[in-house]
């Protein structure tokens, strides 16, 4: 059985394909030429090189694999690039379907976020709540939206489509870096001088590689499941930090409200004079921290058996990840 993974270089793709290629499957990744190409070095993969937003390169890609794992996702919390984010994970997504389905494709599962769960201050959102579609929706949120309806739209035309909800995530093989990772290094280099309170759901790489399989494997056609491995404070974050690296957290703890303002008025000044730039702490990003976002995993628990395991541990294997690959020099 051939599979496609795109997004393979990606934080999660890179898990994905390295879990695959270990369980004995054949491995095709749908990747942009122009990446550093780390990701895949060394492994035996069968590259397919495209963009999400080419519908031939797409279906070229697609031929030929029984099982699909869409990853690929442009993943940005600036308000500048809203329309590369919707060409590239709304059209992208249509394109993948739509190819997925001509193909004869038996099974896809596609990577949603917990962006596109509903907030639900009383309890831990579960797969059931919707997004308030009048609240201040970033364009990344927006998009993952709009990508759970084309799911849904290719389920009627016949297609088998799972949503694998994912968290924040954390753990090793993140070579871009994703913004955890960027953190993680910036605290372990000692560039990290200030830190805003809150807190997110966060799911470990082996976790959300796991809840993928098991989509895959076992997931209801047309069903989404969300995956975390636990809720955390950026607090107890920078506790898990400490503990991994060595290093103390900075002593620069800014409240919700004055981070707000700052990122209201850095936003401001990027969106005027430099909109393609994403700054580390964007009003959304800040926002999102200052909800204490709870995810209930109850659903992927029950149909599928999915058990989470430790975001300390998540942490440490980034961290080693990183000092092996010559990303930070071990203290």
């Amino acid at each position: 059985m051939r599979v496609l993974v795109t997004g393979g270089s990606g934080h999660l793709g890179a898990n994905l394909v390295r879990r695959l290629l270990d369980e004995g499957q054949r491995v095709r990744a749908l990747e942009r030429r122009g990446g550093s190409g780390d990701a895949m070095a060394g492994l035996d993969v069968e590259m397919a090189w495209g963009d999400l937003r080419d519908p031939a390169a797409v279906r070229a890609a697609v031929r030929g694999c029984q099982r699909v794992y869409h990853c690929a996702a442009k993943v940005s919390s600036a308000e500048g690039q809203q329309r590369e984010i919707y060409a590239s994970n709304v059209l992208g997504t249509r394109h993948l379907l739509r190819a997925a389905l001509d193909e004869g494709v038996e099974r896809v599962v596609v990577t949603g976020s917990f962006s596109a769960v509903g907030h639900d201050p009383a309890r831990p959102s579960d797969e059931t709540v919707p997004v308030d579609p009048f609240g201040r929706l970033l364009p990344y949120q927006r998009s993952k939206i709009a990508v759970e309806h084309e799911c849904l739209k290719a389920v009627v035309d016949g297609l088998d489509v799972v949503i694998a909800t994912s968290c924040a995530i954390l753990g090793p093989h993140d070579y871009k870096p994703s913004r955890m990772g960027q953190l993680l290094l910036d605290f372990a280099r000692g560039r990290l001088r200030a830190y805003v309170p809150g807190g997110f759901e966060f799911v470990a790489t082996r976790d959300i590689v796991q809840g993928h399989r098991l989509a895959m494997d076992k997931g209801r056609p047309g069903q989404k499941y969300i995956f975390s491995t636990a809720f955390q404070t950026v607090d107890e974050l920078m506790t898990i930090y400490e503990g991994v690296t060595g290093r103390r957290r900075p002593r620069l703890r800014l409240p919700g409200p004055v981070m707000s303002g700052l990122a209201e008025a850095v936003n401001f000044l990027v969106m005027r004079l430099a909109p393609d730039v994403e700054p580390r702490f964007t009003p959304g990003a800040v926002r999102i921290l200052r909800m204490h976002r709870r995810a209930d995993i109850a659903k992927a628990r029950t149909e599928l058996g999915y058990q989470p395991g430790s975001i300390e541990d998540a942490v440490r294997e980034a961290y080693e990840d990183f000092v092996r690959r010559g990303k930070l020099a071990r203290p």
